[in-house]
């Protein structure tokens, strides 16, 4: 399954947060809030929102603040996956496997900005990645 998914599943599709999705039950009355707009509107409580899971190599987490964690002692991934979205973003053409070696140079040479987006957006533009793809 997609672990990202299960752990942004405490959010809306807005962008807000929830701890129970949104139900139907004719049965019970229907609770009154206000949207962002200030319009009012009735809504019924569903079940508890279940944002655990694990990731491929089995390392579990409960929700997003645990994810963000196992995101963040790999950052070296976490680097190569922005570097590789920054290209196909620069670039307008897909990473394809013969460009993993110039991917691998690019996040290598970020390391001594810690992996910042500034190191990585200067590697990429300096790449022959960037000037020749």
């Amino acid at each position: 399954m997609d672990p990202p998914g299960f752990a942004l599943e405490s959010f809306d599709v807005m962008g807000g947060w929830r701890e129970r999705y949104r139900g139907v039950d004719e049965k019970i009355p229907a609770e009154k809030g206000l949207g962002k707009n200030g319009h009012a509107f009735a809504f019924h409580f569903g079940l508890t929102v279940d944002s655990s899971g694990q990731l491929p190599d089995g390392r579990p987490f409960h929700d997003i603040r645990e994810f963000k964690k196992l995101l963040r002692d790999d950052e070296v991934t976490l680097a190569r996956n922005l570097a590789k979205q920054l290209v196909v973003y620069a670039t307008g053409a897909p990473v394809r496997f013969s460009d993993r070696p110039m991917i691998e140079k690019i996040v290598e040479g970020a390391k001594p900005g810690h992996y910042g987006v500034r190191s990585l957006v200067h590697q990429i533009v300096q790449s022959d990645l960037f000037r020749q793809k």
